[in-house]
């Protein structure tokens, strides 16, 4: 009973395991994606903007150069009327240079759209002008610039010639509104992002919680969000709830076998000192104080599941001191004077105590090692004896494996030392690892911080 118990419970952990991977996976996968969503409607809208205003900034220019042509074919006509020198001196600024000749400098009508574009504006800002010979072309200044030149037919048969530096010249429209529209992209993505973090935190509390439940520790879910969140939190409630009556079950169960299973061992043992046979009797005995033993190391393998125990300040060095004094063998304790921990005093020593034990019993004595500081302290159990092959590191952390697999048992033990060191520890928040130190095998602890 006991075994079926443990094995329905390690296939709930190891659903519960998989449960927290697949909820992290789907986790960073659904951030992932949205980021990359985010990031992708921020780069079309920017890049659709600055098409856009560049177009704006185009035709703004072109307006630009458009008025200012017109105003100066007006007053030029105006002032040669009066002065035939006077466009040339008074027209001319670093934006149009302005001179009047015999000949037009622009031969034909250009077929570049700018110039097109600009005289259709010069007609309809100053409609009088319909009448004069226009002509306008975009040729390519001595800086590599395009510039608009023209010429008009005067009155007295001269020609008005002008040019204006570089046509496709500003971005002062489009720079501004450039940069507008990278600041609203960047305050758009981050409220994103931040709407986008709000929504994921009910599932990254999913993904903690299962992490807890994996490690037997209970964590009740506040069902918030989205309905399928809501709905995803209810289940693992509920799976939680199912997980805990199993292990209640389980206990009772191990404590009702126990308590029928001690009144016959304790007959027997009664019983083997009315054997005449002392060979039989010693036979009969040792085997009940076996099956005693047993019991006992299975209990505290249950108990280890679903041990509760509470944070306190702990002096790591005194309690391992204390422990190596309270066991039989030869012992050794490197430590700093004081090693100061928020941890779980019971749980702990309830982990260290099987092994130190192995470390005693398979080699001639154990080496405890204190080391770290604050809140990251690990403890190193070392023996001198035959060690453990690396590809069964993983292996004596499950029930009742032994290196020598003989139905005989050639060593003391039921294999539930390790394992269940390992549970509490995993319990608690702490960690077990394992690596040869030739000779001899290192266990360490990572000791669990409340």
């Amino acid at each position: 009973m006991p075994g079926a118990h443990n094995r329905a419970g390690e296939a709930i952990i190891a659903s519960t395991l998989f449960g927290k991977a697949m909820i992290r996976l789907r986790s960073h996968r659904l951030v992932g994606y949205a980021m990359v969503l985010l990031l992708g409607i921020a780069a079309v809208q920017a890049v659709a903007s600055l098409a856009f205003y560049e177009t704006i900034d185009r035709e703004t220019i072109r307006e630009d150069h458009a008025r200012r042509v017109a105003e100066l074919l007006v007053v030029s006509e105006r002032l040669h009327a009066i002065d035939r020198d006077a466009p040339a001196t008074i027209m001319s600024t670093s934006h149009l240079q302005a001179g009047v000749a015999s000949s037009p400098a622009v031969q034909r009508q250009g077929e570049a759209r700018a110039a097109v574009d600009i005289r259709r504006l010069v007609l309809a800002w100053e409609p009088a002008l319909a009448g004069r010979t226009l002509l306008l072309d975009v040729v390519k200044g001595p800086r590599g610039q395009r510039d608009l030149v023209g010429s008009m037919r005067l009155g007295d048969g001269a020609w008005l010639n002008f040019r204006s530096p570089d046509v496709a010249s500003g971005w002062a429209v489009a720079l501004r509104a450039t940069i507008m529209t990278l600041l609203a992209t960047v305050l758009c993505v981050g409220a994103g992002l931040y709407a986008l973090r709000a929504l994921m935190r009910p599932l990254a509390q999913l993904a903690r919680a299962a992490d807890a439940m994996a490690h037997g520790q209970p964590a009740a879910l506040r069902e918030s969000g989205p309905a399928e969140l809501r709905d995803l939190a209810r289940s693992l409630n509920d799976m939680q709830a199912r997980i805990s009556g199993l292990e209640t079950d389980q206990a009772k169960s191990f404590e009702a076998i126990s308590h029928d299973l001690r009144t016959p061992l304790s007959r027997l043992k009664i019983a083997s000192d009315f054997v005449d046979d002392s060979d039989i009797s010693r036979i009969v005995s040792s085997s009940t104080e076996e099956m005693e033993a047993m019991l006992m190391s299975l209990q505290s393998f249950l108990r280890a599941q679903h041990m509760t125990a509470d944070a306190a300040e702990v002096d790591l060095v005194a309690m391992v001191r204390d422990l190596l004094a309270s066991l039989p063998g030869e012992t050794h304790l490197e430590a700093p004077p004081v090693a100061l921990a928020r941890t779980y005093r019971e749980p702990l020593l309830l982990a260290l105590t099987p092994l130190i034990e192995n470390a005693l019993q398979y080699g001639e004595r154990a080496r405890v090692t204190i080391g770290g500081k604050d809140s990251h302290w690990r403890i190193a159990i070392a023996d001198d004896g035959p060690g453990i092959p690396e590809d069964c590191f993983d292996a004596v952390l499950d029930p009742f494996f032994r290196l020598d697999s003989s139905r005989a048992r050639n060593t003391a033990g039921f294999g539930l030392g390790i394992p269940t060191a390992y549970r509490l520890l995993q319990r608690f928040g702490g960690r077990l690892s394992f690596r040869n130190g030739g000779p001899g095998l290192i266990a360490c602890v990572d000791v669990p911080t409340a």
